[in-house]
C-alpha cells in the first residue's frame, strides 16, 4: 500500500510533534519508531529534522513497497 505524505505530517502532529514516533511506525520503521518513543525523538531535534525529510521518507517507504 503507498504511503501518504499528508497522512504522515498528520501523525507527525498528532504525535505531539514528532516525538512519539507514529510516522515511523507508520513508514514501516518500527525500529527508529521505538527509538523515537524512547528518547523523545531525540529529544526534539529528530523529530524536527523528520518534519524536513518527511517527503524522502515517504519516497523510500513507497519504493520499498514497491520491490516486494
Amino acid at each position: 500500500m503507498k504511503k501518504s505524505l499528508s497522512v504522515a505530517y498528520l501523525l507527525w502532529f498528532v504525535g505531539i510533534f514528532g516525538i512519539l514516533g507514529f510516522h515511523r511506525f507508520y513508514l514501516k520503521q518500527p525500529g527508529s519508531g521505538f527509538l523515537w518513543l524512547g528518547t523523545a525523538g531525540f529529544l526534539g531535534f529528530g523529530a524536527l529534522i523528520d518534519l524536513f525529510i518527511m517527503p524522502k521518507l515517504i519516497q523510500e517507504a513507497n519504493s520499498i513497497v514497491g520491490c516486494v
